[in-house]
């Protein structure tokens, strides 16, 4: 089976400073992986490479066998890689409604239309349909994000801090909304600090420090592995 994504000893400095150290990693369709690290150990610079805003000095990144290295920001989503950021970024002053019209979708009015009726009601976003997207909560502005995303139909989809600035409440309402989406076929790659949201939602974890993956697994195995307690758990 092709992997969704492969990471082939990819290597970006910045100057003197070596961000992502020859990194290797494979997601396979339909897999749902957590990237964890402690700050600095290239996670963002990870997520920016994959999505072309950074190109890489040397190494490989593929998308479903196909060299997307280097390629532009657009072109890597029209292939399929939807990505969400920490800090969202709606269009405001447009409604909920309007912001899913955003997204260039391959299809005709009618089956944009039907994506974005399923996608508010699957997203529990039909209620603030009509409501602009600044009187969103932070929670809220997390789903429409996603959703904007999910009008492209991704192969695979990116999530940078989902669980930042979101009512707990509601975090889970996420948590089961992406486990979902995820076993309809739709890979995710999720960047998280909070821990207890990383042992719900993922079924295999990446550690990555000073750029390198030092270990992968289930949650409970990566957080015995020694490596892992001394880069990222201070040696607890």
């Amino acid at each position: 089976m092709t992997s969704v994504l492969s990471i082939d000893d990819v290597k970006k400095q910045f100057g003197g400073i070596v961000a992502v150290d020859g990194l290797d990693l494979e997601i396979e369709p339909g897999e749902l992986v957590g990237l964890i690290g402690p700050n600095g150990a290239g996670k963002t610079t990870t997520l920016n490479l994959i999505t072309g805003f950074l190109t890489p000095n040397s190494g490989k990144i593929s998308l479903n066998g196909t060299d997307i290295t280097g390629n532009s920001p657009d072109s890597i989503s029209r292939r399929g890689i939807g990505r969400t950021f920490q800090i969202t970024k709606p269009f405001g002053r447009l409604t909920v409604y309007e912001n899913l019209l955003v997204p260039n979708v391959s299809c005709g009015p009618t089956e944009q239309e039907a994506r974005i009726d399923r996608l508010l009601r699957e997203l529990h976003l039909e209620e603030v349909r009509e409501n602009r997207a600044d009187e969103l909560s932070g929670g809220q502005k997390k789903l429409l994000e996603l959703a904007r995303v999910l009008m492209l139909e991704p192969d695979l989809v990116l999530l940078d801090e989902p669980a930042a600035g979101v009512n707990p409440a509601l975090m889970d309402d996420i948590i089961d909304d992406i486990q979902r989406i995820n076993k309809q076929g739709t890979a995710f790659l999720v960047i998280e600090h909070d821990m207890s949201v990383i042992s719900e939602l993922c079924e295999r974890v990446v550690v990555l420090n000073a750029g390198r993956n030092i270990a992968s697994g289930t949650f409970e195995e990566i957080r015995g592995d020694q490596q892992v307690r001394e880069a990222y758990l201070g040696g607890t």
